[in-house]
């Protein structure tokens, strides 16, 4: 391929992997949330065969599509801690922030106040070896749409992404399951014009080609599972690897403050490397060295 297109395709191709993972962006005629206790309850009955059953060695369930306007995609999952806890880890800016951060690519995120309310800025690069000064800044608003004993709802939403992608948007519902479990809904989409749309399949049919999602689409000549490609492919990969942040993120909470961070380092990596065909990337050694640079920068830059 001519080395100028090459370098246009990745560009584009990192761009929309931004929007489909980290945090997607909303058609304007999709509906994410489920939006009360009940219809969440009504879910969690609806998909509960499924997540008993899960091919992905916990209870979750992943979905995609493709809309009119973007993409959007759900996640519905089952996790052991109660719902105060993942209260507690949604309900402010700064722990997303330390979630979020959890993802190799994401360098950098800070948490602020505005006029608007909370937001926080994702600084994202694209490949994990990349300096922080290669990264894209996206801001979103932080939201707490609901908070009750019974029904968390929390949305992050920016207008604008980079080369051609808008109106992002990122949901997350929770209910209580018994006392020590939560159901929770993870929804997301965006909004892409043509030549994003273009530019995004082409990095998909090149240097994309052999990445797949979750979703079994039949068989392959061997008798294995032959998993989805192309946009809901991307989509799926990325959706889980922040699921897998989340839940690492609410299971550092078993540790004490100053263990935290490195507990929730090596548990997401561990997680993500139970789907290696769909998630590996590096080694343990070098995520951890990356994270090492991300804290040590961060420190550094707040005295």
């Amino acid at each position: 391929m001519h080395k100028p297109l090459a370098a246009l395709f990745v560009r584009f191709g990192f761009w929309l992997i931004l929007g489909a993972t980290a945090l997607g962006a909303i058609d304007a005629h999709a509906k994410l949330e489920a939006g009360s206790a009940q219809a969440m309850r009504d879910l969690q009955q609806k998909y509960a065969d499924q997540l008993a059953n899960s091919p992905l060695k916990r209870p979750v369930v992943i979905d995609s599509v493709e809309t009119d306007g973007g993409l959007q995609g759900d996640i519905y999952a089952v996790v052991d801690h109660p719902i105060d806890e993942v209260r507690r880890a949604l309900e402010r800016s700064s722990q997303w922030c330390d979630m979020l951060v959890l993802h190799i690519n994401n360098r950098r995120c800070r948490a602020m106040r505005s006029p608007e309310g909370e937001k926080l800025t994702l600084s994202v690069v694209p490949r994990y070896d990349k300096p922080i000064e290669q990264a894209f800044e996206l801001t979103f608003v932080h939201r707490v749409a609901h908070s009750t004993r019974d029904y968390l709802q929390v949305e992050l939403h920016a207008e604008e992404g980079p080369m051609g992608t808008s109106q992002y948007h990122v949901m997350l519902e929770a209910v209580p399951l018994g006392e020590r479990q939560t159901f929770l809904h993870f929804a997301y989409a965006y909004d892409h014009n043509m030549v994003a749309r273009l530019a995004t399949m082409a990095y998909l049919a090149t240097f994309g080609s052999d990445k797949v999602g979750f979703t079994a689409v039949g068989k392959t000549a061997e008798g294995k599972p032959e998993f989805i490609k192309g946009l809901r492919g991307l989509m799926e990969r990325n959706a889980m690897r922040y699921f897998l942040a989340l839940d690492a993120y609410l299971d550092g909470f078993a540790a004490p403050a100053p263990e935290r961070a490195d507990k929730r380092l090596n548990a997401w990596f561990q997680s993500v490397e139970q789907y290696p065909t769909q998630l590996h990337e590096v080694d343990l050694a070098t995520y951890l060295a990356v994270k090492r640079e991300d804290r040590q920068r961060d420190a550094a830059g707040a005295r």
